[in-house]
């Protein structure tokens, strides 16, 4: 299969499978995996939602049965215009009806997060009649194994590849636009491991150590923002943008660097007044 591989690329330790990214077709409907990634996500989130809300002083499962609704749609709105706003904006206004093409891709993470928070004030105040930190300190814990499914949605749509290298780290596959077998690094499962299981495994413990009011909030944010951050180096960025500034700095950073600032902020805070939420 490899025969066509130029001599000079070290052996890697895996290659590119090049999976079908459509799940299931049956004529008139198809399943993409990267739209079942999500509902993975969601699915997990009511999950292991309803599980956290049994041993939560005041969430209750009803209470994540009726968030998932919310966040679903602050998730996928805010992703999508996300996405559109910040990396694409210029294609999207010459094609508008790629917009609704979200099976091919192209969701903000930065876009979700607005969008969840939307949700989370609107039902903080509105459902819960609590703190939106008492929210989203519940709601941070379950969001990592949320990114991990899309990043592995990423990955089987063949997208958000990391730079070309020679390291036996990197996954072997064909670059269409190169038009030869390359090495890349696989950032797509970089992220899900780090922003995903590793984020999710921190959180949770944290969680259940009851630091006070938005401390996990705060935790998310510095976690999430300096995998991200970490991570851009390898990842090359969107073609349209390229980088922004040095030759390193891309959009992923320019974003993630206040959520880093604001988390940590918000960590200052929680310990300064020392807030446990019970109620």
């Amino acid at each position: 299969m490899f025969s066509s591989v130029s001599p000079d690329l070290p052996e890697p330790f895996w290659s590119y499978p090049q999976i079908d990214p459509v799940a299931l077709d049956i004529g008139v409907f198809q399943l993409h995996w990267y739209g079942l990634m999500y509902l993975f996500g969601f699915a997990f989130f009511w999950l292991f939602g309803r599980f956290l809300a049994g041993r939560h002083p005041f969430w209750t499962r009803q209470h994540v049965d009726d968030f998932l609704f919310y966040g679903a749609i602050g998730v996928m709105l805010g992703g999508r215009l996300g996405y559109i706003l910040f990396y694409d904006l210029a294609h999207y206004l010459e094609q508008p009806l790629d917009v609704l093409k979200v099976w091919q891709g192209g969701m903000s993470f930065h876009g979700g997060m607005l969008g969840v928070m939307v949700a989370m004030l609107w039902f903080a105040r509105y459902r819960m009649r609590v703190s939106p930190l008492a929210v989203s300190d519940f709601v941070v814990v379950l969001v990592p194994m949320g990114l991990f499914f899309g990043r592995v949605g990423n990955f089987i749509n063949g997208e958000l590849w990391g730079a070309i290298t020679q390291s036996p780290l990197g996954m072997r596959l064909f670059d269409p636009q190169l038009n030869e077998w390359v090495l890349r690094y696989p950032t797509q499962l970089l992220e899900a491991l780090l922003e995903g299981l590793v984020l999710f495994a921190i959180l949770l413990v944290y969680h259940f150590r009851r630091p006070p009011l938005g401390a996990v909030s705060g935790a998310f944010l510095i976690g999430y923002g300096a995998f991200r951050f970490l991570v851009e180096f390898w990842r090359v960025p969107d073609p349209q943008l390229g980088y922004l500034a040095w030759g390193w700095v891309t959009m992923g950073q320019v974003l993630s660097l206040p959520m880093i600032l604001a988390g940590l902020g918000l960590l200052l805070w929680s310990y300064r007044n020392g807030i446990h939420k019970d109620g």
